[in-house]
């Protein structure tokens, strides 16, 4: 992600996405669809199961399923110095 943090996907919910794709080539049987299409796919390549992700599915699609394995990290002093700036008014809190 942007901030550095890494997320773990189950690779279950992307092929369950794309099965129901495929289904309507299976009849709208998204079960034979992820049995005899996609789970083949994705067990001889991994960069099809990123590919799919990539290209076809939104963060919406899977952010109730992935787990944060690592912490991002913003470097504040970088943003600071290099980062856009304007000068806006602000109204008093008072």
């Amino acid at each position: 992600m942007p901030d550095n943090s890494v997320w773990a996907v189950p690779v279950q919910i992307i092929a369950t996405n794309r099965a129901d794709y495929y289904a309507k080539e299976f009849g709208g049987d998204i079960q034979r669809s992820l049995a005899e299409d996609t789970l083949p796919l994705f067990r001889a390549s991994e960069y099809e199961i990123e590919d799919w992700a990539a290209n076809n599915m939104n963060w919406s699609d899977v952010q109730h399923a992935a787990r944060c394995v690592t912490p991002g990290e913003v470097d504040y002093d970088d943003g600071w110095v290099n980062g856009e700036k304007s000068v806006v008014e602000v109204e008093d809190e008072e």
